[in-house]
């Protein structure tokens, strides 16, 4: 196979969030709220065993009443926000600002960090002429993170499930996406973190390559495959 174009999945892949603890302390600061150490790391804990922040880790389990929104939150910027500040409301906090805030924070380029590799694959890639595209399930506008990291440059295309109203794995985001790179799918390779999300674009034939979600200090190296998987053929 000759790949001629990469999708890449945002968080997990090629970004990965600020911490629970980070993305707490941060709101309480700017909204000027100060916890002790224990009611802190309390909170901190809840919140992350909630899934209350996007991107980071999954809840441990969905409360009945949020089940359908949940499997359908990253189909509007609506439904993405309600679907988390109301994980977010599973846990009580002392100020009912703090929920807008901290979903509101997660979308602030400063809350992401890009993985050490992401600029060097990013980079070979284009020097290789290579179509880039990113493919995320998500609510809200990624492009200012990318320009924020200085990323922007590399990519194509953005294929945001809110824009289209659809979510990985179905196969017409990625469709979407190989049409916008101009590219037949059976010379895409998609990259994620996600086996059942990104694994969709298999369905479509495209080439599929999946990294682990991890912290991006415990994952210096896990792009670095793309560019030999991207050799390959050519």
């Amino acid at each position: 196979m000759t790949i001629k174009g990469v999708l890449f999945d945002f968080s997990g892949t090629l970004f990965r969030v600020e911490s629970t603890g980070d993305w707490l302390s941060i709101v309480l600061d700017a909204a000027g709220i100060t916890l002790t150490d224990s009611e802190l790391a309390h909170h901190t804990r809840a919140l992350e065993e909630a899934g209350a922040l996007p991107g980071g880790a999954n809840p441990l389990r969905i409360p009945g009443h949020l089940a359908e929104l949940w499997s359908g939150r990253d189909k509007s910027a609506e439904l993405h926000r309600r679907a988390y500040t109301a994980l977010a409301r599973e846990v009580p906090l002392p100020d009912d600002r703090l929920y807008d805030l901290l979903y509101d924070r997660h979308m602030a380029p400063a809350a992401w960090r890009p993985y050490p590799d992401a600029e060097a694959v990013l980079a070979g890639l284009r020097e290789r002429g290579i179509a880039i595209g990113v493919v995320s399930n998500i609510g809200w506008d990624l492009r200012p993170v990318f320009r924020e990291h200085g990323l922007d440059d590399f990519v194509d295309v953005y294929a945001l499930s809110f824009e289209h109203g659809v979510q990985k794995p179905d196969e017409r985001l990625f469709r979407a996406a190989c049409e916008a790179l101009g590219q037949d799918p059976g010379e895409v390779l998609m990259v994620g973190d996600d086996r059942r999300a990104d694994g969709g674009a298999a369905a479509l034939g495209c080439a599929v390559h999946f990294v682990d979600h991890l912290p991006a200090v415990e994952r210096p190296e896990g792009l670095l495959p793309v560019l030999a998987l991207a050799g390959e053929g050519r």
